[in-house]
Formats: C-alpha cells, sequence, structure tokens
C-alpha cells in the first residue's frame, strides 16, 4: 500500500522560546491542561519506551495517573514486559501526542517505584472489576486461551469479593524527568521544537531543535 501521498500541514498555533515557562513541568501542565479543557480523547493516554540490557526497545499506551516536581506517575504490573525491562534498565521514555493540537511532547527520565502508599491508594480508588484484572492478568505472559483469564477472574472474585487486596506484583512507576521535548506543528514541516534538558547542576537549558 502506497502512503506517500497521504499528508497534513500543520497551521494552529506557533511555540517560541519567549513564550515558554522556565520549568518544564509549568510548560507541561500548561499544555496538559489545554489538552483537558479541549475534550480530547483520553490526554492522559501516553506511549511509555523501555528497552532491556540488550538494548532491545519495546513500547505500548499506559495512563498517566499524576504529575508533580517528584516526575509522571503510571501504574502496572511489575511482572509484565516493560516491569522486566524497568528493573534491567531504569531509563525510559514517555510521548504524548494530541493530534487536534498538533503538539508533541517527549519526556526522558528515570523510573522509580512509587510509594507503598501511592499504590494502595490508587489501586482501592479502580472499578471492582480492574483491581480483579490484577490478579487475574498474567500481563505479557502466554495464556491457553480467554477463557483461562476469565476463569481466573471468576476464581479470585469468589475469593476475594468486591474488596481484593492489591497484589503485591501490582502497583506505580514515577519516571523523574531529565529532557523535556516540547513539539507544535508548522507549516512546511518547519516545526517547532522547545527542548530542556537538566544540567548538572540541576538547571533547565532551553535551546530550539531544528525540525
Amino acid at each position: 500500500m502506497d502512503l506517500t501521498h497521504l499528508r497534513q500541514d500543520y497551521r494552529q498555533a506557533a511555540l517560541n522560546e519567549e513564550d515558554v515557562a522556565a520549568d518544564p513541568l509549568q510548560q507541561f501542565d500548561h499544555w496538559f491542561s489545554q489538552a483537558l479543557k479541549s475534550n480530547l480523547p483520553e490526554p492522559y493516554a501516553m506511549t511509555l519506551a523501555t528497552a532491556n540490557q540488550q538494548g532491545q526497545p519495546s513500547a505500548r499506551i499506559v495512563l498517566l495517573r499524576g504529575y508533580d516536581e517528584q516526575g509522571l506517575l503510571f501504574f502496572t504490573n511489575y511482572q509484565s514486559r516493560k516491569g522486566h525491562e524497568l528493573a534491567q534498565n531504569a531509563h525510559a521514555a514517555l510521548l504524548f501526542y494530541w493530534a487536534e493540537l498538533e503538539r508533541q511532547v517527549r519526556i526522558e527520565g528515570q523510573v522509580r517505584f512509587a510509594s507503598t502508599e501511592e499504590s494502595d491508594r490508587y489501586y482501592a480508588s479502580r472499578p471492582v472489576g480492574n483491581r480483579l484484572g490484577a490478579w487475574a492478568s498474567p500481563q505479557s505472559q502466554a495464556i491457553p486461551s480467554r477463557q483461562f483469564l476469565e476463569e481466573r477472574e471468576a476464581q479470585f472474585r469468589a475469593q476475594y469479593g468486591d474488596e481484593p487486596p492489591r497484589p503485591k506484583h501490582w502497583g506505580g512507576y514515577r519516571l523523574q524527568p531529565t529532557q523535556f521535548e516540547f513539539w507544535q506543528g508548522r507549516p512546511s514541516r518547519l516545526h517547532d521544537r522547545i527542548n530542556y534538558s537538566l544540567s548538572q547542576r540541576g538547571q533547565w537549558l532551553i535551546e530550539r531543535l531544528a525540525p
């Protein structure tokens, strides 16, 4: 299939150095708030890219569940492929793509476990089906059938009812950023890219990157 004729020109907005916040988290908060107000479908969905010890990458969509000066928070099964890769290599990258706003945000950094209290609190806030699913699914492992999964869900529902405890293999991670890139689509592929990189002194260096 030839897709070379498919393209879109971007003309909604611009991004200039004098218009961005000195702190990338403040700039992220500004853009994320605009994405929420624009009623985009799941603006909190982000691509998480990880790599194993051999450098082989993998990527998947996860959901942002909070952010502050400590980093960006998400939750998953520690025994999943991403969990195993993060145990081998704590460096990871996040990507937000908001097509309707012609924007991307790339974030790189190191991932650490969230606190037990944060994991317990978020797990308890989830619908009961989601909580039971965390028990039922041996995430990323090969399973014989859909029926196998449904039988495990029924087993844990019978065991725990509507109050399953948080599995020890499920919880939160927080990516602590060392780099942010804010991308605004522009005409003729001359996009605006403003990059923040964290210096050894803990200060953010702001640079424009060529598109």
